[in-house]
Parts: structure tokens; sequence; C-alpha cells
């Protein structure tokens, strides 16, 4: 399959066959999953769009977390908006944890926009993973299942394997996808504990020193209350 992939490529890249060729042809040639998961660090008041690919059938998902905000508010809300190839919207979410997840209705890039508009003041890390996966659909599955009960040859075997295989492969994507989701919240605490450990350092270097001033100046103070000033004038009678 992969060969037969390589060799239309290459007849695409010649000129001798259409590079897009329509939906059906399309479909019977390659339908996989594919992910990807990075972080982006978004300044104050920024936009960052990213486009991924997906074909009409395939199930499109997004799962982006904050991991670190810097500024004086430190709002964690992150705007996140999906849209179709047509400028459609398709899904909006204003958290700092979300998660959408959707079957793509057509062909092409879908457009990912992510908005740090609440920080004007700070900027935020962003840990995204995004992807396509297809999952057959129970006609595919019924239409198989009766192929497989007309044919009674020795490529049933070979296509229970192969069945078997990308069901194993679809399996591993998920727990793929569970894994990053882990990576996500690990990178959050992560930054949140050195977050809190940089708080609790400067904190406890400015009581400290608030204290030794205290003491400083109390100490300052009671010494002024015994000081004497040393005179060698008689002293001034009182008078009625």
């Amino acid at each position: 399959m992969l060969f037969g992939v390589s060799f239309i490529v290459l007849l695409a890249l010649l000129g001798l066959v259409d590079p897009r060729p329509d939906l059906p042809a399309d479909k019977d040639l390659f339908w996989g999953a594919d992910q990807y998961d990075f972080a982006v660090v978004l300044r104050a008041s920024g936009l960052e769009c990213f486009w991924h690919f997906a074909h009409q059938g395939e199930r499109f998902y997004l799962t982006f977390m904050v991991q670190w905000v810097t500024g004086v508010g430190n709002d964690r809300h992150l705007s996140v908006t999906v849209n179709s190839p047509k400028g459609l919207l398709l899904s909006k979410i204003d958290e700092a944890t979300g998660q959408i997840n959707f079957v793509a209705e057509e062909t092409g890039f879908y457009q990912m926009c992510f908005s740090n508009f609440h920080n004007r003041f700070g900027s935020m890390q962003v840990f995204l993973n995004f992807g396509v996966y297809y999952d057959s659909s129970d006609d595919q599955r019924k239409q198989k299942e009766e192929e497989k009960k007309v044919q009674k040859d020795l490529n049933n075997t070979l296509s229970i394997i192969e069945e078997t295989s990308h069901r194993v492969e679809g399996y591993v994507f998920h727990m793929f996808r569970h894994y990053n989701f882990g990576r996500m919240r690990k990178g959050a605490d992560y930054y949140l504990l050195l977050s809190n450990s940089k708080y609790i350092t400067w904190w406890s270097a400015v009581q400290s020193v608030v204290i030794v001033m205290a003491g400083y100046l109390q100490l300052f103070f009671l010494k002024r209350l015994f000081n004497t000033r040393p005179t060698t004038e008689a002293p001034e009678r009182t008078r009625c």
C-alpha cells in the first residue's frame, strides 16, 4: 500500500496524473491518522492561528491547556475558535483547558485560532495537541462483514489480520492521545510548582528583611529613650 501511494505521488510530480483527485479516489487512496503536540507562547493580547487538513468523514480533535501566565492580572482564560475551510465558525471555547472534537463535514484546511486578549500586559504558554483520525461507520462495518461471509478463500485470513492491525493501530493512537493529555497536566503542574517556589522564596526574603528592619528600628528608638545630654551648667531654679 505504501509503494502504491509513493508511485501515485511520483506520477503526480511528473504531471501524469491530477495531484488533486476527487473525493472517492482520495478516500480509497489513504485514510490515516496524524497528531501534533507542541507548546506556543502567546504575547500580551496576541493571536496565533494554525491550519490542519482533514478529509470529509474524519474526526478532528483539539486539546489545549494553559501552562503558565505572566503579568499583573494572571488571567488563565484562553479564547479558542475553530473554523471550517469555508470560514464558518464550528466551535468556540474560552477556558484555560478544553477539548474540541467533531466529524469533518468537508475536505479542506481547518483553522484553529488562539487569542490571549484577556491578558493585555502578560504572556502565556499553551500546550496544544491536535490531529485527525478515521473511524469506519456502522454501514461500512456491516458491508465488510457481508463481504467476509461471501468470500471463502485464503484471503480472508489476510483481511482479518489487516483489520486487526488497523484496530490495534487505532487503540495505540488513542493511547497516545491520553498520554499527551497527561503530559499537559504534568507540564502545568511543573510550572505551577516553579511559580509557587519563586513566590515563597521572594515572599520569605521580603519578610526576613522586614523583620530585620523592624527589629533595628525598635532598638534604635529604644536606645534614644535612654540618651542623656552631659551638661556643666547649674540646674535652672524653679520659679514660683
